[in-house]
């Protein structure tokens, strides 16, 4: 077993917290945007899977020695053209947590010397695998409030077009 750069247990968790935002929506709750180019909470976790797989990609580059540049995503055009509205929030969800729990296998087999090792990221800064980790639990955190804003707009929206 390795010693962690990180806390696995923040990682871990963002999988109960993705659920635990989404419980009990309804799939038009799910599916609600307050714009036509602003996200709905199932588009938020499509883009948190694809995040996954990107960052999947940057840890093995990184374990690799690889001197490749880190991937960098659009995010909106992989959104949009993956059709991620009118696909199932539950589907995602379960993709995401298949990737944490197999990277969290992974993670616990390096050593302190890899979690040192670096990558070029897209802003051509040097990043640590450590820093990678951990700007991912950063990144599901933001997208955990994201998700809060919407429900609450959504929620709004529902009050206002109610007549008395």
């Amino acid at each position: 077993m390795s010693q962690l750069a990180f806390d696995m247990e923040s990682y871990l968790s963002t999988y109960g917290k993705l659920k635990q935002a989404i419980e009990g929506l309804t799939d038009e709750e799910l599916t609600w945007k307050a714009a036509p180019h602003q996200w709905s909470v199932t588009e938020v976790l499509a883009h948190l899977v694809d995040h996954s797989v990107i960052v999947s990609f940057r840890i093995r580059e990184i374990l690799s020695g690889s001197d490749v540049r880190l991937p960098f995503f659009s995010q909106d055009p992989w959104v949009a053209g993956q059709k991620a509205n009118d696909g199932a929030a539950a589907d995602a969800l379960q993709v995401f947590k298949a990737l944490l729990e197999y990277h969290s296998l992974l993670l616990q087999r390096l050593t302190p010397d890899d979690w040192s090792k670096t990558g070029i990221n897209w802003k051509d800064e040097s990043i640590s695998l450590a820093t990678v980790i951990q700007a991912f639990i950063t990144h599901v955190e933001t997208h955990l409030a994201q998700i809060a804003r919407i429900k609450l707009g959504n929620s709004e929206a529902r009050n206002s077009s109610c007549t008395f």
